[in-house]
C-alpha cells in the first residue's frame, strides 16, 4: 500500500456489471495534494473507477484505501468517512431545478452538518465568489444559468465543505473552449486553495494537460500507462497514442452498432 502521504491507495480493483468486465484489476496510488487525470474511451470504467472510490459503487474485488483506512466493504461508517472528506462536481453539474444557487451550494452544509441557514448562505456567497460569480447569483435558480455558469455553481458547491478529496466528472463537457478554459483555470485555483487531492475523469485533453500532475490512461479495465502531462506525447505506447491524437486507426478498435 502507499505511505504516509498517500491519500488514495486502490489495489487488484475488479467490477462487473453481468457479463460486463468493467474494471480488471486497476492498481492506484495518488498522493496527498496531487491531481490525476483519468482518461479512456466511452465505456473503459473512468467513472466506474470514481464511483467505486467515492463509494457509490461497490468493487467485486480489491481494496481501496483512503488515508490508510479501507473503504471497499462499502459499510455505512465508511460511506460517512468518505462523504464527509469529498466533493464533486458531476458531469451535468447536476443541481437541483427547485432549489435556489444558494441553496444548492449550500446543500450539504445545511443538511448534512446542519448549519443555520444563515451561515450557510454566507458561506455560498463566499463560494459563489471564488468561482467569479457575483452573490446575487445565488438568488437565480439553474434554470436561469448558461451552461458555464452552472458548471461554476458545480464547482462552488464541491469546495463548499472544503473537502480533502476533489473528484471532477468530465468538467468541460459541453462548453465552448474559452469556457472551458475558465472552467479548467478555477479548478486548478480551488484545489491548490484547499490542499486537495483530486481525481478528474475527462476525455478533453487539453484540459487533463492543464489540471493534471498527471495523467493515467485506463483501457480494458487497467491502468495501461502514467505519466506527467509533458510525457503523454511521447508516451510509446501505441493506444495512448491513438487516444491522444484521436486516430480512427490504431490498436483501439471502437464497436460499431450494425444494423
Amino acid at each position: 500500500m502507499g505511505d504516509a502521504n498517500t491519500t488514495i491507495s486502490v489495489r487488484d480493483l475488479h467490477k462487473s456489471f453481468g457479463t460486463n468486465d468493467v474494471l480488471r484489476g486497476v492498481d492506484l496510488d495518488l498522493d496527498r495534494g496531487k491531481s490525476l487525470v483519468v482518461i479512456g474511451g466511452s465505456g473503459t470504467g473512468k467513472s466506474v473507477l470514481a464511483k467505486c472510490i467515492l463509494g457509490l459503487v461497490r468493487a467485486d474485488q480489491g481494496s481501496i484505501e483512503i488515508n490508510g483506512r479501507d473503504i471497499a466493504r462499502q459499510t455505512e461508517s465508511d460511506r460517512r468517512y468518505m462523504t464527509g472528506l469529498s466533493g464533486m462536481l458531476f458531469q451535468g453539474a447536476a443541481l437541483f431545478d427547485s432549489l435556489p444557487v444558494w441553496e444548492n451550494i449550500a446543500f450539504r452544509l445545511i443538511y448534512s452538518q446542519r448549519k443555520s441557514r444563515s451561515a450557510a448562505r454566507e458561506k455560498a456567497a463566499d463560494c459563489l465568489s471564488q468561482v467569479g460569480l457575483a452573490p446575487e447569483i445565488g438568488d437565480l435558480f439553474p434554470s436561469e444559468l448558461s451552461g458555464g455558469m452552472q458548471k461554476r455553481v458545480g464547482l462552488a458547491r464541491a469546495i463548499a465543505a472544503d473537502p480533502q478529496i476533489l473528484f471532477f466528472d468530465e468538467p468541460t463537457t459541453g462548453l465552448d473552449p474559452i469556457m472551458a478554459d475558465v472552467i479548467n483555470n478555477l479548478i486548478l485555483e480551488r484545489v491548490k486553495a484547499l490542499g486537495a487531492t483530486a481525481i478528474s475523469i475527462t476525455h478533453d485533453m487539453a484540459s487533463a494537460r492543464k489540471i493534471a500532475d498527471e495523467i493515467a490512461m485506463l483501457y480494458q479495465g487497467r491502468i495501461i500507462w502514467r505519466g506527467r502531462p509533458e510525457e503523454i506525447e511521447n508516451s510509446n505506447n501505441p493506444m495512448v497514442e491513438q487516444f491522444v491524437h484521436g486516430r480512427a486507426e490504431g490498436p483501439i478498435k471502437m464497436a460499431l452498432r450494425r444494423r
